[in-house]
């Protein structure tokens, strides 16, 4: 107990000289509120991601994405590596032992027997040696050298398990983006399909009408030409609905193929309003905030380590075993030898290359405070963007559902009046355009309401990360940093 003590106090002493600067998390001028929101303690992005849509389908091939795209699994397989190597770094702390042992003959030469006296007339010129024990080194960590550098790789892989969580974040919202893409082409092949019946039959009225004398054949031709033109659209709408496909199947990791179809896109659950939550929390929600405050606090560590570099190294090495030249002797008592030694390394005169590898490590630091200070901004330039976005885009959604009406209200009369022989068939096909060019616009603007939805659910760093799902897809980092 006596002699512990003094260990100890030496530890402690140790651990008090820790060089360089220790990470502080540095102010940051955060907005009160957002433009586009009234402050509020909830935000949308507390909801997991299964509820934010409520669409089955959907929600299936997320979760079969985060089990299998492949992007994910490299970013699991960046957390093991720097795991392992914060951990390959802290084994420099403690003392490394080793087992030694040689055995094997020796020939002495005919020179070295030549000079030994004429009474060692019996010495063999043939020598066997054995020998076997234990080293022991230790690298007494006194100014913090090893400590620092396994703080960097701890910030490090707390980093990239940040990194993972962004991948999960943009995964999510890109299957979720495809798919409402995805949805949206249906939604329009379905209008275009619809709107061909519609023109094959005015094509067979205007012929109809033609042969029996009542109107020119340039009515008749121009519903052809319309026809054909709808046509063309429906085989479009067909291929660009393949194509979101292939690009689904590929996020989901498998080979292109058909995929599931749940609620149509205009179904899609859309709140009337988005509560954003503070600014503020931005900080600790957004994955890529905090992967680039842990490559911060990583650079503030580097500097440590690249300081204690200007200061001695301490180590004690020790070793203890038996060596004899005959093997019966091997283990006895006079064969065993031991040592220990103290050792100190003291930098002199080194070309300044030490010096300048802090002013590297500082000028790192700096670099990385910029980053960070650069991604908070970027968050919080994309969260008004997103409102914005969102805002505006259900203001276009409900104008162009009222003009849809009342294009169909239009193509109504001209189809009156045409039947009626009031109007020209030009005049029912400028009705039929508009209408057809308005229903198509109105699902379009309906996908941007839903994925401005999706983009202001990711910019505000939602729950989607923290999911099942996503905790089966990758381990978990050995702790977050603390306040």
């Amino acid at each position: 107990m006596v002699r512990a003590r003094p260990l100890a106090a030496a530890a402690l002493l140790a651990a008090s000289c820790t060089v360089g600067p220790d990470y502080e998390r540095p102010p940051i001028d955060s907005p009160e509120a957002w433009r586009e929101a009234a402050a509020a303690d909830s935000s949308i992005a507390d909801l997991p991601w299964w509820q934010l849509l409520g669409d089955p389908a959907l929600e299936e091939a997320i979760r079969v994405a985060l089990e299998e795209n492949r992007d994910l699994r490299i970013a699991v397989e960046r957390i093991e590596e720097a795991r392992a190597r914060y951990g390959f770094t802290r084994a420099e702390l403690y003392p490394w032992l080793d087992a030694t042992g040689a055995g094997g003959r020796l020939r002495i030469s005919d020179g070295t027997l030549a000079h030994l006296p004429e009474s060692a007339t019996d010495v063999d010129e043939h020598k066997s040696i054995f020998a076997a024990g234990l080293a022991l080194s230790w690298e007494i960590d006194f100014f913090g050298r090893i400590r620092r550098a396994a703080e960097a790789d701890r910030a490090a892989m707390l980093a990239t398990e940040e990194a993972r969580r962004s991948v999960v974040l943009t995964l999510v919202s890109e299957v979720a983006r495809v798919y409402v893409e995805m949805r949206d082409f249906d939604r329009r092949l379905e209008i275009a399909r619809r709107t061909l019946e519609s023109r094959r039959e005015y094509v067979e009225l205007a012929q109809t009408r033609f042969e029996g004398g009542i109107t020119p054949e340039l009515d008749w031709r121009q519903s052809e030409a319309e026809f054909h033109r709808i046509q063309a659209l429906v085989h479009e709408f067909e291929r660009l609905v393949a194509v979101k496909e292939n690009e689904l199947s590929v996020l989901l990791g498998r080979n292109p193929s058909s995929i599931g179809r749940g609620r149509p896109v205009e179904e899609l659950q859309v709140p009337p309003s988005i509560p954003a939550g503070l600014p503020s929390a931005l900080l600790e929600r957004r994955p890529d905030v905090r992967q680039a405050e842990e490559e911060l606090a990583s650079s503030f560590a580097r500097i440590g380590e690249a300081k204690a570099l200007l200061y001695p190294r301490i180590s004690l090495t020790g070793s203890f075993g038996y060596a004899s030249t005959e093997l019966d002797e091997w283990l006895e008592p006079s064969s065993r030898s031991w040592s220990v030694l103290g050792g100190l390394l003291q930098p002199l005169f080194h070309a300044g290359e030490l010096r300048r590898q802090v002013e590297i490590r500082e000028s790192q630091q700096r670099q990385a405070l910029l980053a960070y200070q650069g991604t908070i901004l970027r968050a919080f330039g994309e969260v008004e963007d997103s409102l914005v976005g969102y805002r505006t885009t259900g203001e276009q959604r409900r104008a162009l559902g009222s003009r849809v009406e009342a294009e169909r209200k239009v193509l109504d009369l001209s189809e009156t009046r045409y039947r009626g022989g009031v109007a020209a068939y030009l005049e029912v096909l400028d009705a039929q355009r508009s209408l057809f060019s308005a229903e198509l616009e109105e699902v379009e603007t309906v996908r941007d309401h839903v994925v401005s939805l999706i983009i202001l659910y990711k910019s505000l760093g939602g729950g989607w990360s923290e999911t099942p799902a996503t905790a089966a897809a990758g381990p978990g980092a050995e702790g977050k940093r603390g306040p």
